[in-house]
């Protein structure tokens, strides 16, 4: 209760305004329940840090050690985290990424996530035959890439990012996409192309 409703104030104002008494408004608590679930404001901080940790860098890891038959259909399986903010949540990125502007230590936390989840990346292009360093230059040059949209804050409608997809799994794997694998990740994502029919 307490962490969701800083989760929520923290993705909306930041950093700054996730204190104690306006959090006790917000939940319609008094200011001493708070102290039976957190020793202190710090403590509810870490624990932001630990739900960002297990959902964003969690899912990176999860979705490039997804079984794969193909290296597409592996990147098609990390690509899930940039369409689906049930696995991957870009404005609780952003927020701690600007979080790390202010903080020295969740600077370090951000560069171990990165390092983590470009490993992760690599090893999945490392799974279906690419050398070394091949391997991790594509994996920088994905995640980096999506990095570089959430900072920036760049939105995309479904008609604008979708039909791209196939142009940016050639381009990071250097393998053509079958139509079947694009056809299954569009599904997945309910994203009917125009000229389709839309299932009833």
């Amino acid at each position: 209760m307490w962490l969701d409703a800083a989760c929520d104030l923290f993705l909306q104002q930041g950093v700054a305004a996730v204190m104690i008494q306006p959090l006790s408004k917000r939940l319609k608590l008094s200011r001493t329940s708070f102290y039976w679930f957190f020793t202190d404001r710090e403590e509810l901080l870490d624990a932001l840090l630990e739900r960002w940790r297990d959902r964003n860098t969690g899912a990176i890891l999860r979705q490039a050690e997804a079984y794969a038959e193909s290296v597409v259909e592996a990147t098609l399986n990390l690509f899930d985290c940039w369409l689906n903010s049930g696995l991957f949540d870009t404005k609780f990125e952003f927020a701690v990424r600007s979080w790390a502007l202010q903080s020295e230590a969740v600077a370090a936390e951000i560069k171990v996530a990165d390092q983590l989840r470009i490993e992760a990346i690599a090893a999945m292009y490392k799974r279906f035959g690419y050398p070394p360093i091949e391997a991790d230059v594509r994996a920088r040059t994905v995640y980096l890439t999506q990095i570089g949209y959430i900072s920036m804050q760049t939105v995309e409608a479904p008609e604008v990012r979708m039909p791209r997809i196939a142009n940016y799994v050639e381009i990071f794997t250097g393998k053509t996409p079958e139509q079947r694998e694009i056809d299954r990740f569009f599904g997945r994502h309910r994203f009917h192309p125009q000229g389709t029919d839309i299932p009833a």
